[in-house]
């Protein structure tokens, strides 16, 4: 087959080595031709990371620096793995061993197992929820269906951060876990099921990876046999590299120094299963030689979303953010990323959704389209958008609104109430749709507070609470109607879903979005106690979801859109922040400070090249304290509940006096001229002039200018008649 016949899907292998460099950038080929000794590539998003690393081990083996057989590269997904095999082989460099962690240490596991225990491997269970169900049951523990995942997801996470049962109390403690039981609790089912495995021969997949590093450890002639058939390896994903992973490679390399590593700190969004970025960060002390590559020319992104994504890590604090890499676009200019706000999550998804059609008849494939959130339990009401759109749409890395376990369950307690509800204990003098949907749900696990944590306990609250609003949704359109009503638009939906294997816009969380992109991404849900998300305690958690946002940024190759709903329903009290991440980034939202855009491209604002954009602010902090604040109120406060507060409180009397006055008067709710935070930051704060109050959280320019005069008055010492005038 000639050159000028050639398809672009199966192109010609380089005829020499030098042949392999073709096309390369500067920094790519820095690493193609980095052969010896520790490398370390530091690759941000978008910037040619398989290619770099697929090239050099080409070029290595093509020169016959590294022998194909003796190479071994290691990746976190089969996905990732083909892909890297595929590119390989079309490099001439086919014979590369290319697996995950797992499927490496299984396939040593078992070839070395004959020799150093006898007989065969022990069989690999590859679901262990049942084994830990068993496990619980042995304790008289009864555990849900969404708790059985999570406990489950604790001993996985124990595993390969290498605690033993006895130790997982004070580790989890340590790591600042929200664990789905008591700590003490997960450790006895996690000691009863080890026992179980062992009682019946049986491994799990961190077994895997435990007992080759135990053989490797102790038994050195094996250890010996597979350095000399392994002499080179390469790692990609490093910063998802759990502790467990990370000594096992310590063991392969023994005392060799032959190691290319790549990763991207600041896309560390796995911790939660154990995966840390010191390893990544750690790695030039550990080999002070080591030859380091950065990868910032960015060839996914135009010049807008690549200066967004950069803008979301500028505010960014920890180990991770001081070693960010501000990326450059190759791309040419594209739109600006849209910020959008809505009055409520059902206007938030009809309006993507007809923006979506919008680019699908201007010539955007439906497949390059995505809408990611940060729970799957948003997906519903996206679903229902886009279906009514008459837009195809698939979900990724997770079942379908109406395949979830928990919601077949709610709909089959839900239509048996609606024909047998009369003996049904629930609903003793329970009245309305709403409040009947509530009390039948509350005996499937839904309470009026989501749980403590994340995990499977948290997406089933989420499912159950989608549910809940679906029936306050329906009740206010339909005054007066009945349980059954509900399950026959229930029953409807759920009949005119899409296929999942239509191949339409993709449906998918944040974390199931990481290594994929897309022309078309759209940010959606992005509120304050979702992005972050409200469990995310500590400031290394709120890191971790800053990180999550730009990884979702990143996805996206030319149109780019955010947004938020100011309330959940229609008519509900519009309560809602956008996310605290966005600050700075997007119009109105920040004082306006010199930058230029990365690859010169205009400020996300609309502005022009050269001219200024809007500052990006940090984290707000106490101002007693300094600890970094997420509640809310204390937010307005600007300090944490528990330091000291230096309110005058006579004030605070007479201005949450004037406010019943003048809620009164207007007729409406105290709240809805000011918060008791908001009262107490101005007794706090003591505010001389409109400037300082304005300035004041809760108050801002409108409030400032109805009520102005009269809290100054306050605040001065003044005393107020019944019209709330000064004397």
């Amino acid at each position: 087959m000639t050159a000028a016949t050639h398809s672009s899907l199966f192109p010609q292998v380089p005829e020499t080595a030098d042949a392999v460099l073709a096309g390369l950038d500067p920094e790519q080929r820095q690493v193609a031709t980095a052969l010896h000794g520790p490398v370390c590539v530091l690759a941000g998003a978008g910037t040619g990371k398989t290619r770099a690393i697929t090239h050099r081990i080409a070029y290595g083996v093509r020169l016959g620096t590294f022998e194909p057989n003796s190479m071994l590269a290691v990746t976190f997904t089969t996905r990732a793995a083909g892909e890297m095999r595929g590119r390989l082989r079309q490099l001439g460099a086919g014979g590369v061993q290319v697996r995950t962690f797992h499927a490496a240490a299984l396939r040593q596991l078992r070839y070395f197992w004959p020799k150093v225990v006898g007989g065969d491997l022990p069989r690999l269970i590859e679901r262990k929820v049942q084994l830990v169900s068993e496990a619980a049951g042995r304790l008289g523990i009864r555990l849900d269906r969404g708790e059985l995942r999570d406990v489950t997801s604790e001993i996985e996470w124990a595993k390969v951060t290498q605690t033993v049962p006895d130790d997982y109390p004070a580790a989890v403690a340590k790591a600042h876990r929200a664990a789905p039981r008591g700590a003490a609790e997960i450790s006895q089912i996690y000691t009863a099921y080890e026992q179980l495995k062992r009682e019946r021969g049986l491994i799990d997949f961190e077994d895997v990876l435990l007992l080759t590093v135990g053989i490797l450890q102790d038994q050195h002639l094996i250890a010996d046999e597979f350095r000399r058939q392994y002499q080179h390896f390469v790692v990609d994903e490093y910063q998802d590299v759990s502790p467990l992973q990370q000594r096992l490679l310590e063991l392969w390399l023994g005392e060799r120094d032959s190691l290319c590593v790549v990763g991207d700190a600041n896309q560390t969004i796995y911790s939660f299963t154990g995966a840390t970025p010191d390893h990544l960060l750690n790695f030039r002390t550990r080999h002070p030689q080591a030859t380091v590559v950065k990868l910032v020319r960015d060839y996914r992104s135009t010049p807008q979303v690549v200066h967004l994504a950069n803008g979301v890590l500028a505010p960014a604090t920890g180990r991770a953010a001081d070693n960010r890499l501000e990326l450059v676009s190759q791309r040419e200019q594209g739109p600006a990323p849209v910020f959008r706000e809505y009055g409520d999550e059902p206007a938030e998804a009809e309006g993507t959704a007809r923006r979506i059609r919008d680019l699908i008849a201007a010539g955007v494939p439906a497949g390059e389209i995505a809408v990611l959130y940060r729970v799957n339990a948003q997906s519903e009401v996206y679903e229902q958008a886009l279906a009514d759109a008459g837009v195809p749409y698939q979900l990724r890395g997770a079942e379908r609104f109406f395949e979830r376990p928990e919601v077949n369950e709610a709909i089959h307690a839900l239509r048996g109430a609606a024909r047998f509800g009369g003996n049904d204990a629930l609903l003793d003098g329970v009245e309305g749709l709403p409040s009947q949907v509530r009390a039948l749900l509350s005996g499937n696990g839904w309470k009026p507070t989501p749980p403590a944590g994340s995990g499977a306990v948290r997406d089933r609250w989420e499912s159950l609470a989608a549910l809940v609003r679906l029936a306050e949704d329906f009740a206010r359109a339909a005054p007066g109607a009945t349980l059954a009503a509900l399950v026959t638009e229930l029953e409807e939906r759920k009949a005119a879903q899409h296929a999942p294997t239509v191949q339409g816009v993709t449906l998918a969380s944040l974390h199931a979005a990481k290594g994929l992109e897309w022309d078309a991404v759209f940010l959606v849900g992005l509120t304050e106690g979702m992005m972050p998300i409200t469990y995310a305690r500590t400031e290394e958690q709120i890191e971790e979801e800053r990180r999550l946002l730009y990884v979702g940024v990143t996805r996206a190759r030319v149109h780019l859109s955010l947004s938020w709903a100011l309330a959940r329903s229609p008519g509900g009290r519009p309560s809602r922040l956008a996310s605290r991440f966005l600050r700075g980034l997007r119009p109105g939202s920040g004082h306006q400070v010199s930058r230029t855009a990365a690859g010169g491209a205009p400020g996300v604002t609309g502005a022009a090249p050269g001219t200024t954009v809007r500052t990006f602010r940090g984290p707000v902090r106490c101002r007693v304290c300094g600890k970094t604040l997420i509640d809310g109120g204390e937010m307005k406060l600007m300090r944490c509940e528990d330091c000291p507060s230096d309110m005058d409180e006579g004030l605070y009397e007479r201005l949450h006096g004037w406010r019943g006055r003048q809620a009164k008067k207007v007729g409406l709710p105290g709240y809805c001229v000011f918060t008791d935070k908001t009262l107490m930051a101005i007794a706090e704060a003591r505010p001389e002039d409109a400037g300082d109050l304005t300035r004041i959280a809760g108050v801002g320019h409108r409030k400032t200018k109805l009520y102005g005069t009269a809290v100054l008055a306050l605040c001065a010492g003044q005393e107020l008649d019944e019209e709330g005038q000064t004397g």
